[in-house]
């Protein structure tokens, strides 16, 4: 069994970076000898790219681990880092945000532009009574004005804890009580989908009257941007329209220095036990990293480029690829606000085509969405301007891969496929565009100045053509500083696994190939146990989505009173291959299928066709909802969905 998956997960293909982009690549192979030579020295060389207002003599303190410290005597604002001095070196002209709206409107936002609204905003809320170590609760659409939000908070030595605009108003008060928010920034609606999805509204809920609750209200004032048009209701003397407070403040503020360890943000994340962890991030060590990876994984020339992710901010890959990264590198980038099919199936490819996108870096589950809906949408726009392609936020399968290469690159764009987390901060494993021989499905290689490694339950190197779990082994400069209001639960998730070794682990399994490089199962709470056999789900949605019919595929393990636990397999088929199969018929193919690819013992008990799955707007499939419906149980709570109503339609069609 063993064998047959290990076979799975060899991929023969390889791809060499093109001869004109290695040569005038940013990262290059002599990065991997100078961090091996002097990691600590390596890291200092990359914060010195940025400016400090006072240099660091100290690059990290791992005295007492699991909690470190970077740069700790240096002091700089982060503010100041992503707009002032790139201003101040003459390129205030260039174009910061390529702003779309989703019915179509767009604006383009110059450095000094955007440092202009920033100062003023910033000054707003220091008037408001915000101050350093004070928290601010973001709840916005992807606007630039969240993009202001977030660096007028930073400006200011405070944090700020960006929600998802998603998120009900329950998860957002959880979010505001917890971190303790002093003012919420908010907007009356943004559009998705074609219509208006209010957000003031759900603000006035989160703070609704809490007599009797034992909970203390913390929110002073609401700050609220003017872009649904949609009505709302107002409290006198806490909320305050935007366009009447920020253009008429100061746009004259000076950068305060702060010391490299200031705490920049709180993002929340699902935990285990149901209660979202408030993951923190500090200042100089995680802009170090954000800046690095950006500039070297996506090969960032801020002259010449036009940069898209398409992450939300509400995620950590919106905090570090679309805000932190992009703008500390001085780069030009797209932020769109809709969806990708809204007003119709090509509108990303538009997107691409209206402004010259250069590098797009999305999700896996996105490619596999146009996948299904086929290439003919994308060969109707002009993708000619994209040289490189970037994969995050869970593994992606090689046939997917491969279709990103052929229809989205041409054949000629790299693409560079990346793990990390909300913990890690920003990038840790990819291929460096200029350097790496591709391999479709595999994250490859560590990058530069980071030490991760494969082991067994006893922290053991597993060694070349095994699998185990994957871990940090070594600190890094954008690392989590810790649990909001929590160090023993840090400690506990993410270091007592390895305490004796002093690795950091958050859950990952990983296989390295015969090569050594690296390639992500995924979670290894998506492992399933049938009848003794682990198997991973990872393993056997690749094996789906390598048959020719079969656009995306989410596997779950059910509860069987036979087997422990079997295979249920949820799948979107191709429109090509719907109108000529039946829904039964196709089943039935795909469980032979799968058995045939990995082994009989992974044949799944149940395969379902479905037209969607349930994914948040980061693109990540939510298993435990399947996991319900495969199961038969009531489904659990869908507010973090990007579309609500999918499960009702999933569990109507597997009745």
């Amino acid at each position: 069994m063993s064998s047959q998956i290990d076979h799975l997960l060899i991929e023969s293909r390889r791809f060499a970076p093109p001869t004109t982009f290695a040569e005038n690549a940013l990262g290059t192979a002599d990065l991997y000898a100078k961090a091996a030579a002097d990691r600590e020295g390596f890291w200092a060389d990359k914060a010195r790219e940025l400016h400090w207002h006072k240099p660091f003599t100290q690059v990290l303190d791992w005295s007492n681990p699991p909690f470190a410290t970077w740069f700790a005597d240096g002091e700089l604002n982060v503010s100041y880092n992503c707009l002032d001095r790139h201003v101040e070196a003459g390129n205030g002209g260039r174009v910061a945000l390529l702003w779309e709206g989703e019915p179509g409107e767009s604006r383009r936002v110059t450095y000094a532009e955007l440092t202009d609204e920033v100062k003023r905003l910033a000054n707003v809320l220091e008037g408001l009574g915000v101050q350093e170590g004070d928290r601010v609760a973001i709840y916005m659409p992807m606007i630039p004005e969240a993009i202001a939000a977030m660096l007028a908070v930073a400006r200011l030595g405070a944090m700020h804890s960006v929600v998802f605009g998603g998120f009900s108003a329950d998860s957002l008060r959880s979010r505001i009580d917890d971190a303790g928010a002093k003012v919420v920034i908010t907007a009356d609606g943004g559009y998705r989908k074609g219509k208006v999805s209010p957000l003031k509204p759900a603000v006035d809920m989160a703070l609704a009257d809490r007599n009797g609750s034992g909970i203390q209200e913390t929110v002073e004032h609401v700050l609220v941007v003017r872009r649904g048009g949609n009505d709302v209701d107002w409290t006198d003397g806490r909320d305050i329209w935007w366009h009447d407070a920020v253009p008429q403040a100061s746009a004259e503020h000076t950068a305060r220095a702060f010391p490299a360890e200031t705490p920049l943000f709180i993002l929340y994340t699902s935990g285990t036990t149901g209660n979202p962890k408030g993951i923190m991030h500090s200042s100089g060590g995680y802009l170090t990293q954000a800046a690095f990876t950006n500039k070297v994984v996506h090969d960032i020339h801020a002259e010449t480029d036009v940069f898209w992710c398409t992450a939300d901010i509400g995620w950590i890959t919106g905090h570090t690829y679309v805000t932190y990264g992009p703008l500390a590198n001085g780069a030009t980038q797209v932020l769109y606000e809709g969806t990708p099919d809204t007003p119709h199936p090509g509108r990303w490819w538009e997107v691409v085509e209206k402004y010259g996108v250069t590098v797009l870096y999305t999700a896996p589950t996105a490619i596999r969405s146009f996948m299904k809906i086929g290439r003919s949408v994308p060969k109707k726009f002009d993708l000619s301007s994209l040289r490189l392609l970037g994969s995050v936020g869970e593994p992606i399968n090689p046939e997917a891969w491969m279709w990103y290469r052929k229809i989205i690159g041409g054949k000629t764009a790299p693409i560079v496929d990346t793990w990390w987390q909300t913990e890690t901060g920003a990038i840790m494993i990819s291929a460096l565009p200029g350097v790496t021989e591709t391999k479709p499905g595999s994250a490859q290689v560590p990058l530069p100045g980071v030490s991760i490694d494969v082991v067994d339950d006893d922290g053991s190197h597993v060694g070349n053509g095994n699998g185990g779990l994957l871990v940090v082994t070594e600190p890094w400069p954008s690392m989590l500083r810790g649990i909001w209001g929590d160090p023993e639960r840090y400690k506990e998730t993410y270091w007592d696994k390895f305490a004796a070794q002093g690795y950091y682990f958050a859950g990952d399994g990983a296989r390295l190939d015969d090569d050594g490089e690296v390639w992500l199962l995924g979670r290894v709470d998506d492992v399933m146990n049938v009848s003794g056999h682990r198997l991973s789900t990872t393993e056997i949605e690749s094996a789906l989505v390598a048959n020719e019919a079969v656009a995306e595929a989410a596997v779950v393990g059910a509860s069987d009173e036979t087997t422990g636990q079997a295979v249920a397999a949820f799948v979107i088929i191709k429109q090509s291959y719907l109108a000529a199969h039946s829904p039964d018929g196709l089943a039935q193919s795909l469980r032979r299928w799968v058995g045939e690819q990995i082994g009989p013992i992974a044949r799944p008990r149940d395969v379902y066709i479905v037209e969607e799955l349930p994914k948040t707007r980061s693109g990540k499939i939510m298993r435990r909802l399947l996991r319900d419906v495969a199961e038969g149980r009531e489904v659990g709570d869908t507010t973090t969905l990007a579309d609500t109503a999918v499960m009702s339609v999933i569990s109507a069609q597997v009745r």
